[in-house]
Order: structure tokens, then sequence, then C-alpha cells
């Protein structure tokens, strides 16, 4: 259904925030308008608060490069449907002179949520 990027630079720090309303599908996706490079070093899932809108339990979430990669190496699969969920540094990848595409899917029906990525 729709999804709003913000997106910002404070210090060395790249912050993504993409706030999201997933279609009848279960899915929803959006592209940066910026270009990143540099390793991700926090991705944080949040529901939304009201338990009627939260997603589907064990929705899944990548974040392609222009080369169709996955730089999260599939740690954002399987998110909770009510905790917000943080992947370290360890399980995240890097990525080099590309905007960024998030794509949610299995998300349920007009559910909501927002994906926080960190880059340095």
């Amino acid at each position: 259904m729709s999804m709003t990027i913000t997106e910002s630079r404070d210090g060395g720090i790249k912050k993504i925030k993409a706030a999201w309303t997933s279609a009848n599908t279960g899915l929803v996706s959006g592209t940066t308008s910026r270009f990143y490079s540099g390793r991700l070093i926090a991705a944080i899932t949040v529901p939304d608060s009201n338990a009627n809108l939260q997603p589907t339990d064990n929705y899944d979430i990548t974040v392609s490069d222009k080369d169709s990669i996955d730089v999260c190496l599939g740690a954002l699969a399987n998110r909770d449907t009510a905790n917000t969920e943080f992947v370290a540094e360890a399980s995240l990848g890097a990525v080099v002179g590309s905007k960024l595409t998030m794509a949610i899917a299995n998300a349920g029906d007009s559910k909501k949520a927002t994906l926080y990525l960190l880059i340095k």
C-alpha cells in the first residue's frame, strides 16, 4: 500500500526510517532516494502499537541493493508481530554505491510497522 522513507545523516551515521502499511496481499516496498555505501550496523523493526494493525507473525523483510542482493543477509526474516526486534552488525552485510529497496512480505492486510536501518 504505502511506504514513507525518511533519510538522515548525523556525524558518520546514516539512518533510514521506513514506515509502512501493507496492501491486502501483505506486500509493500519502497526505495531510498539516496545512494548508500557502508556497513549496516543495526536494523530495528517496530510493529504498530495498535494490536489490530500489527503485522502477521513471522512477516519478512529484505533490503536489496542495485544487484538485488539482500544486504541484511536474511536476518530480517520472521519478524515478530508485537515486539520490537534488533539485529546487530555481526548479522548484517554492507552496501556499496546503491539505493536500497525495502520489501515486506507476509505482513497481512493493511498492517503497519517501521523499519530502521543504521549504516556507517
